[in-house]
């Protein structure tokens, strides 16, 4: 697959900014996820950042020319909103970088994001049956594995979503598959499972049976099975990897769009101002989606226009939602410098 998988991206429009007479804005909006309504309606759920870091996830409808390209939005209030304990802690509060999945199999869409509660960033879901209406399940738990030695729900945790289709858990079962990206630090020292080797913040996956998410939807609260994916490799992702759009099912297997941080992190900060953020692309067996199949050398997106060098984090692109288009065309969503939100658009080459 090296040597045929070409993927390109270009960029197309900045689509959302910050409102500067808006309080809610004042910190930009950033992050969004993106789903496709039963009707075809494109809407995008952006994290929108008040003063303090506050956030909240709003949701606004996106706006196409007589050519079919996404050029504005328009605000439709807001999805979730931090008023939950978990989404509360001493400084702040935030619900943030939200990702959605429309999961046939449970016939709902599920929103996962990150809660900014007491001990932390970790992860919570939502859902909806039309992308208006959501209802919170709560934090997740990650069930104790005795051979990694190491229990996942004391980590910090971000960038989680589901695949849209059941795949095979390590045991063979049909089984709905998370996305996360646990962050190696238990009590401000390394704490790496056991057969684990890489420090860094990496990509790992998680399984919940389908039968028992069929049976009662409160079980994707309980995630089984922990597998490492993908750990940082070149110089631009030197720091930490994440997830970054929900995966998207191709002739080349599950294409996810990650992002890779290079520079120097400062510790107790919210808005890091020596990183820089960039993209790539990487694919997972279909069957197996603990393999990587292919994963690109350089970055497919990297910051070099202004409003991605500049903001409230400079050089950052972070994209969080793919919209698939026509002829292995996709529109990727992206936050630029975490203040507005740009589309560009990839092809696979």
């Amino acid at each position: 697959m090296n040597a045929t998988l070409n993927p390109q991206m270009r960029r197309m429009s900045t689509i959302m900014r910050g409102d500067p007479e808006n309080p809610d804005e004042v910190l930009g909006v950033l992050n969004p996820a993106a789903a496709r309504a039963p009707d075809g309606t494109l809407y995008l759920f952006p994290r929108v950042v008040a003063a303090g870091n506050y956030s909240r996830i709003g949701v606004a409808r996106v706006i196409f020319d007589d050519r079919g390209e996404p050029v504005a939005v328009e605000r439709m209030g807001y999805a979730l909103e931090p008023t939950e304990s978990y989404e509360r802690n001493a400084r702040t509060a935030g619900c943030e970088d939200p990702r959605i999945t429309y999961v046939g199999a449970i016939g709902c869409y599920v929103m996962a994001y990150t809660a900014y509660g007491p001990l932390g960033p970790r992860i919570a879901l939502a859902l909806s049956t039309d992308l208006l209406h959501w209802e919170r399940l709560g934090p997740v738990m990650f069930a104790f594995e005795p051979d990694l030695r190491v229990d996942f729900n004391l980590y910090d945790n971000k960038d989680a979503f589901l695949f849209p289709e059941p795949v095979r858990d390590p045991q063979g079962r049909p089984a709905l598959a998370l996305i996360h990206r646990p962050a190696h630090v238990q009590g401000g020292m390394p704490v790496v499972p056991a057969g684990i080797t890489e420090q860094r913040a990496s990509i790992w996956v998680s399984y919940c049976p389908l039968d028992r998410v069929q049976a009662d939807r409160a079980e994707l609260l309980i995630w089984r099975s922990h597998s490492f994916v993908a750990g940082p490799q070149a110089p631009w992702e030197e720091v930490k990897i994440g997830g970054g759009a929900p995966p998207i099912r191709t002739p080349y297997g599950w294409m996810m769009i990650y992002h890779g941080v290079s520079g120097r992190i400062v510790e107790q900060t919210d808005h890091q101002p020596f990183v820089r953020y960039c993209a790539g692309v990487m694919f997972l067996d279909i069957e197996d989606p603990r393999k990587v199949v292919y994963r690109s050398p350089t970055p497919i997106l990297a910051p070099e226009i202004e409003e991605e060098r500049s903001g409230v984090v400079p050089n950052v692109v972070f994209p969080t939602a793919v919209d698939p288009r026509e002829n292995g065309v996709f529109d990727v969503y992206y936050g630029m410098a975490d203040a507005a939100i740009g589309v560009a658009r990839l092809t696979l080459g």
